[in-house]
């Protein structure tokens, strides 16, 4: 688990999630993917990117010292670790309910969905690049 930061951004290597700094007047902000109403510190949006680290990493489900760390980032950006349980599950939800990407085969012809890149016989499948991705925000 990695939360790779710059100095406008930040990104995790286990989750979709991120954070990007925003100028508001005069102040400059933090602003998390999952939590976008809330502008933050970099301290803030840092405890919330390894919050969804946390969160997202099926191997700390049962590990209490995971659940220690993830209140004590939680109440770092300001709310409680049910609410960040419920808003990142919310969004993977939502990410897993978008319409299946259209794949086709070699040959042009509609495959099934879940198939991108695997090969079955003579055919080999490939993503349709005639359709931007969907983003939530």
């Amino acid at each position: 688990m990695t939360v790779m930061a710059t100095e406008w951004t930040m990104i995790s290597d286990l989750s979709p999630e991120s954070a990007y700094r925003e100028s508001v007047s005069a102040t400059a902000g933090w602003r998390l993917s999952w939590l976008p109403d809330r502008l933050l510190t970099r301290e803030q949006a840092m405890a919330g990117m390894e919050l969804d680290e946390i969160l997202s990493d099926l191997d700390s489900v049962h590990d209490r010292h995971a659940h220690a760390d993830a209140a004590i980032l939680a109440a770092t950006v300001g709310i409680i670790w049910e609410e960040a349980v419920i808003r990142l599950s919310k969004r993977i939800l939502a990410r897993l309910h978008q319409r299946p990407t259209e794949i086709q085969d070699d040959d042009g012809d509609q495959a099934g969905p879940g198939t991108a890149g695997c090969t079955f016989g003579p055919h080999r499948m490939s993503l349709r690049a005639d359709r931007p991705p969907r983003v939530f925000g």
